[in-house]
């Protein structure tokens, strides 16, 4: 007797929809599954009102406002267990055949959550471990929970190699994010001014130490007298602003390195701009450097422990940097692509393969793999 399919239904759990890579993933998983037949539903611990990301119109939302911090340990356990009771209804409720967790803590609640239902639970990992700020006890609570999972994802394989080392017993997969091509521009629109025979670098991301601005700044400032020509341009916005704009007027660089804000309408930028550098100290894996990358920038980047190298191929379409933040490395390399356009214009016609290398088709493969348990 032949038994009816199922439609599979995947159910997304993430804190929020408030900005960032991981968000921006969750919103662009659910609105391709959906067209594809899927049944997806998303839930979030914060409410809508925090969302930076549209979800497409076909998928089902739980907002459970159940985010924010709690003060001391049995409170935050409390409220924690409140989250997995809240999920496991809804989890109940729906009857989703996949459960997907994006991130640390909402895949461990996931996995609480979905244990002993019929579903299969996948959890992610978005940023490299030892970056994360991440209290003792979800490290616990992580290693309890991924051997429990049906797969781990990471981004990257020095990611998955980590999880492997640290976390035993995990089922693991590397599936980077897909190259967003070509860009949808967004709020807000920031202009970029025109060039008038000027060059320009630019640099994209929080304003945040993993960043590591502060020595892309010491680089451009042992350059600035030798390319006279050429500024300096950071979008983002954080909590380094000040400290940033203080060393870069104490540099007396204030004529020639900028910090306009966050651009909805980055593409702009990458089409305007002639070099592209990313100084992160830690990195997952970069969207904007493949962005960039797409959008024909030649890229140079510190050679961190995760990500660029798995994205740039050196000397062919990009540089990395080793070591890796060591800002006088990072101004040689620069200095190298600044005068030789030559060089530059080589490294961009390959930088474009990344459409192909990190295409929407490819990477959707890979996760359609391990939805269906191939």
């Amino acid at each position: 007797m032949n038994h009816p399919s199922i439609q599979p239904h995947l159910l997304i759990v993430i804190h929020s929809l408030s900005g960032g890579g991981a968000e921006r993933v969750a919103a662009d998983l659910g609105a391709y599954w959906v067209e594809r037949g899927y049944n997806v539903t998303l839930v979030t611990q914060s409410g809508a009102d925090t969302d930076a990301y549209p979800l497409h119109d076909e998928i089902k939302r739980y907002a459970l406002g159940m985010a924010g911090a709690s003060s001391g340990r049995l409170r935050a356990a409390l409220a924690n267990l409140r989250r997995v009771w809240a999920l496991r209804r809804i989890i109940k409720r729906e009857r989703p055949t996949i459960v997907l967790g994006m991130m640390t803590t909402a895949s461990v609640l996931a996995i609480a959550a979905a244990r002993k239902l019929p579903c299969r639970v996948i959890a992610t990992e978005h940023t490299h471990p030892p970056s994360q700020e991440l209290p003792e006890m979800w490290m616990r609570l992580r290693r309890w929970a991924y051997p429990q999972a049906a797969a781990v994802v990471a981004l990257t394989s020095g990611t998955a190699a980590w999880l492997e080392q640290h976390v035993p017993g995990s089922r693991l997969a590397v599936i980077p994010n897909a190259v967003r091509w070509p860009l949808i521009a967004s709020d807000p629109v920031l202009a970029p001014p025109p060039r008038e025979g000027r060059y320009r670098m630019l640099a994209v991301g929080r304003l945040h130490p993993h960043k590591g601005f502060d020595l892309l700044i010491r680089a451009f400032q042992d350059l600035a007298r030798h390319f006279p020509d050429w500024d300096l341009v950071i979008l983002g916005e954080g909590d380094e602003r000040d400290d940033l704009q203080r060393q870069i007027d104490e540099a007396g660089l204030s004529g020639r390195v900028s910090m306009p804000g966050r651009a909805g309408n980055i593409g702009d930028w990458y089409v305007q701009s002639d070099l592209y550098v990313l100084s992160s100290r830690v990195e997952g894996l970069s969207n904007t450097l493949l962005e960039a990358m797409a959008s024909g920038l030649a890229p140079v980047a510190f050679d961190c422990e995760t990500g660029p190298r798995e994205i740039v191929r050196h000397e062919i379409d990009g540089i990395l940097v080793d070591p890796a933040g060591d800002h006088e490395a990072l101004a040689a390399h620069l200095s190298n692509l600044m005068a030789n356009p030559e060089l530059r214009e080589a490294y961009a016609r390959r930088a474009v393969d990344v459409r192909d290398r990190f295409s929407t088709a490819r990477v959707m493969a890979l996760w359609g793999h391990l939805f269906e348990g191939r």
